[in-house]
Order: C-alpha cells, then sequence, then structure tokens
C-alpha cells in the first residue's frame, strides 16, 4: 500500500500565496517608484521652478536681492510626497538653513503649477513676521 502525500496539497498552496502576495508587494513598490520619479521630474521643471521663486517673492519683495532675506532656496527631496487631495507636498530649505524652510503643495490647475497651501517653519514664521515689520518701519 502506498502512503498519500496529502501534506504535499496545503504546501503547495501555501507557496502560491506565498507567490502571489509577493506579486502584489512588487508591484506596489515599482508603481510607487514610478509615481517618486513623475513627480521629481515635475518639481525640476522650469515651471516648477518658476512657481518657487513667485512663492519666495511673495513672501519677500527684496528675495534673491542683496537687501533680501531669502537668498536662495534649493528643494527637500527626501521629504517630498504625493498629497493625498492631490498635488506634491514640497519642502523648500531657505539659505541652506535646516531650520528655515517653506512646506506647500504644488498643484497643477488650468494646465498651471500653482501653489497651494503655505506652512512655514518656526524660525521661518518669525524671520518674515520680523522682516515685515523692518520694511514697513521704513
Amino acid at each position: 500500500m502506498k502512503k498519500k502525500k496529502w501534506w504535499l496539497v496545503p504546501l503547495i498552496g501555501i507557496l502560491i500565496l506565498l507567490g502571489i502576495g509577493g506579486k502584489l508587494v512588487i508591484d506596489k513598490q515599482k508603481e510607487t517608484e514610478k509615481l517618486q520619479e513623475e513627480m521629481v521630474k515635475i518639481v525640476k521643471s522650469e515651471e516648477a521652478k518658476q512657481e518657487f521663486q513667485e512663492v519666495c517673492k511673495n513672501l519677500d519683495s527684496r528675495a534673491f536681492t542683496s537687501g533680501g532675506l531669502i537668498q536662495t532656496y534649493k528643494i527637500d527631496y527626501t521629504t517630498m510626497r504625493h498629497n493625498p487631495m492631490g498635488g506634491i507636498n514640497v519642502v523648500l530649505i531657505i539659505n541652506n538653513d535646516e531650520e528655515l524652510t517653506i512646506e506647500y503643495t504644488l498643484n497643477k490647475s488650468n494646465g498651471k503649477l500653482e501653489a497651494g497651501g503655505i506652512n512655514y517653519s518656526l524660525l521661518a514664521n518669525s524671520t518674515f513676521c520680523l522682516s515685515f515689520i523692518m520694511i514697513f518701519l521704513q
């Protein structure tokens, strides 16, 4: 009499489920990487650069001049993420100071990139408030 190997059936089932699960995880990771690449491409575009400069000039009318508070900015690509409400959350580091940041949502509206809701770091908020007071007093 031959022994039947019934234990092989559940083992094969488990292996199939693990294979399907692994494929789903890999596909999700590839989709996330593709979305990240698309966001980086948009944020590095000339249109986005113009929007970043416009946001900085709205905060500091003397931005990028010798009398302005904002001299330079750089994009923090490590914190860039897709906003669930649409758009891309972008953090600008002002004057290479990690404590001086502006975070906002970059949206595409009517075919044009625009800044959405803006958050300032505590240092940025106090710095810009002081600059407005100084400009007002002059």
